[in-house]
């Protein structure tokens, strides 16, 4: 089938989640009712807004704040944040809530890299701001608190971090962050940190002793842990150190595009054998080397993983499209994502979504995709979203 690829230098006024998967009507109800019943999750997110989102008042807001920030973080935190901020402020016209209303999702990452104390704590002020001022949105730390968000209408938030390196050595503070709502945390982002090394770094001896203390003292808190930025070796680790089930949420599966931040079988058998989940992402260099990848190469990841290890072990974590404008894209993320590990070789490019997922109200397509895939309807409410429940349970038990 032949696919126009996705320019989003354009803003077109124009309906999601309309892939052409070629179903039937039948087949097209079916997915629609599964999409509107299932709990949804999404491990991580970067959204709900898109790029269309954002309008030339916010860029311009933008450009202001680049020219004064003190890095590229602050820059990133700040496009990141502006939509959020809007909506707390009220004055974004409800397109904030829209976004998550339209996607059906029921929960979702709400996101802050602790890559400094300051950083924490401003992320966790952020996300608390969100659970206690936005009527329509609530926070989660157990299933039972997500489907009561399913049950009521509400939208269920999960706080995590992509980094450990704010911490330091100092296991006090995974404490307190645990205390101020922390649930997920990721050992290591793309480079080396006191936890292990990341993905795209020049070795990876695996966890370092620190690294074990703390996966032992997020298995006593109940804190879920997240390998997808992790190194193989420290993948591995966590795996064989942790007592509860570990995660990758937002990956994608080497035997199909191997990348750094793609998982080996070996990998993916490791992090199933704890009894936990492997969640694929929408960034198009991680699920496909063609040029105009499609909502299809996630569901090739998608199949590859429930055929190794099982439909009980796969979830979804977006990851993709970035909550930012085009010109941010280009002119924050681009230059970010390259001062934080990518090099050329992993061929990130901010400015290109896949064909079928290029909006966060394109979810229902997953639910569509996977109903096309031939999934029975137990499994793709795993894959949905039960999946991620019932590891959630076993780790805050």
């Amino acid at each position: 089938m032949a696919v126009e690829p996705v320019d989003i230098a354009q803003v077109p006024d124009e309906t999601f989640g309309d892939y052409d998967f070629g179903l039937s009507a039948e087949a097209e109800a079916r997915a629609s009712a599964l999409h509107a019943s299932a709990i949804v999750v999404d491990m991580l997110c970067q959204g709900p807004c898109g790029y269309r989102a954002f309008t030339p008042a916010m860029d311009d807001e933008i450009r202001a704040h680049l020219s004064t920030a003190a890095n590229l973080t602050d820059a990133w935190n700040f496009v990141y944040e502006l939509p959020v901020r809007r909506a707390l402020a009220g004055v974004d016209g409800g397109t904030f809530e829209r976004c998550w209303r339209a996607s059906g999702v029921t929960a979702a990452s709400r996101e802050r890299d602790f890559v400094s104390l300051r950083d924490m704590l401003a992320g966790l002020a952020l996300a608390a701001a969100q659970f206690e001022r936005l009527p329509w949105m609530r926070r989660v730390r157990t299933p039972d608190d997500i489907r009561a968000a399913k049950r009521e209408g509400t939208v269920a938030g999960f706080v995590n971090s992509q980094d450990t390196v704010g911490f330091g050595t100092d296991l006090e503070l995974l404490d307190a962050a645990h205390a101020l709502g922390l649930c997920m945390l990721q050992l290591t982002y793309n480079s080396a940190n006191f936890v292990g090394a990341g993905c795209t770094e020049r070795g990876d001896a695996g966890l370092t002793h620190f690294g074990v203390r703390l996966v032992e003292r997020a298995n006593a808190l109940g804190v879920l842990l997240d390998t997808s930025h992790c190194g193989r070796q420290t993948t591995l680790d966590a795996c064989a150190t942790s007592r509860r089930p570990v995660v990758a949420s937002h990956t994608a599966a080497a035997a199909l595009v191997d990348s750094a931040r793609a998982k080996s079988d070996e990998e993916l058998e490791a992090i199933a054998a704890t009894g936990g989940l492997i969640a694929i992402c929408a960034v198009p260099a991680f699920v496909s080397e063609d040029e105009h990848p499609t909502i299809e190469a996630l569901l090739d990841h998608v199949d590859h993983v429930a055929r190794h290890v099982g439909w009980q072990h796969v979830g979804i974590g977006t990851d993709w499209p970035n909550q930012m404008s085009q010109w941010a894209l280009r002119h924050v993320a681009q230059p970010w994502t390259q001062a934080h590990g990518f090099r050329a070789e992993h061929r990130v490019d901010c400015m290109k979504n896949l064909i079928g997922f290029d909006d966060y109200r394109d979810f229902p397509n997953l639910t569509r995709g996977l109903v096309a895939r031939g999934y029975g309807d137990e499994e793709i409410r795993g894959i949905l979203g039960e999946n991620f429940l019932r590891v959630l349970g076993e780790v805050v038990a």
